[in-house]
């Protein structure tokens, strides 16, 4: 579980007015504009030189690639970085599941998760990173290769805006046919709400952690999910099997929250026991702070392979 972030980038984007805008090229171009505008008003202010085209000098680096005008400005060394570094492969996997179409705030899961995978496929692309893509439901709905390459973004970004959701949930059977379906090693990046069976989850992460991929999760859920701040009795229905249950949400409160907590928990002992970094987001949180969490998250990775 990720850790509370000590310096938020002091520029938000209000996710109800990111979501009124119809492209999500152009989402995905505030979110991110948006974010590094944000550190270098911050204390992070240098941290995204090294996700640009630059990376921090280390020991042994040839003295004959340091740029000497980014130190006169930083203070800092760095190395320019070379096409054979630059060399990340990077699935984003979104779920379109029939729960992720619940929403409170005027938006759905769904709307979210897929904004925030043009914004990390949009990211990636500016780094010269491969990416791709892959949307399921009750299977495999559309699999995009990860490529970096000419019109590999603008492909991604329309496969989001015309994805519908799905009839029910498919995470289980998709994570495995993703971990069959590439076969390069890379990173694997989760939006789901992870409302599923957990008996079979560990197997399944366990299929794409296999063979030295990284995975990152980002677990998604609505505020009401969460807070189940509903005040009058009303019939509920489940989001992925249609039944419907008359709820009192005042006796049912206490208990709801204690199962949801289970689950929780137990989505975030599974993901620990497999070495899978999980962020857990509500859809009212700005998306500049996942952006901060899956940056922060390479860089630890980055540097534990350096060490």
């Amino acid at each position: 579980m990720s850790e509370p972030l000590a310096y938020p980038p002091p520029s938000y984007i209000d996710p109800h007015s990111l979501m009124q805008i119809k492209s999500f090229e152009l989402r995905a171009k505030s979110v991110v504009e948006g974010f590094f505008t944000g550190l270098h008003r911050s204390p992070y202010h240098g941290f995204s030189v090294e996700f640009t085209e630059y990376r921090q000098y280390s020991s042994g680096d040839d003295l004959r690639y340091l740029d000497w005008k980014l130190f006169a400005r930083s203070d800092r060394y760095y190395i320019k970085r070379f096409e054979d570094e630059t060399n990340l492969r990077c699935h984003i996997l979104v779920d379109n599941s029939r729960s992720m179409s619940f929403g409170s705030l005027g938006y759905t899961k769904e709307d979210y998760a897929k904004t925030l995978a043009a914004t990390l496929a949009y990211f990636l692309t500016t780094q010269r990173d491969a990416v791709g893509l892959l949307r399921f439901s009750e299977g495999v709905d559309e699999f995009i290769p990860a490529r970096y390459r000419v019109g590999q973004l603008r492909r991604v970004l329309v496969s989001l805006e015309n994805s519908t959701a799905g009839t029910s949930s498919g995470i289980l059977p998709a994570l495995e046919e993703a971990a069959e379906r590439v076969r390069k090693r890379g990173l694997f990046v989760i939006l789901s709400d992870f409302l599923t069976d957990v008996d079979q989850l560990q197997s399944r992460l366990g299929y794409l952690r296999s063979g030295g991929n990284e995975v990152a999760v980002f677990q998604l859920l609505d505020p009401a999910e969460v807070n189940f701040d509903y005040d009058a009795p009303a019939m509920f229905q489940d989001a992925e099997t249609g039944r419907e249950i008359y709820i009192d949400p005042k006796s049912a409160r206490d208990q709801y929250q204690k199962k949801l907590q289970n689950h929780l928990r137990n989505v975030e002992e599974i993901c620990e026991r497999l070495g899978i970094h999980v962020s857990r987001l509500t859809t009212d949180m700005p998306l500049e702070n996942s952006l901060l969490t899956f940056l922060q998250t390479r860089l630890r990775v980055t540097q534990t392979r350096r060490q």
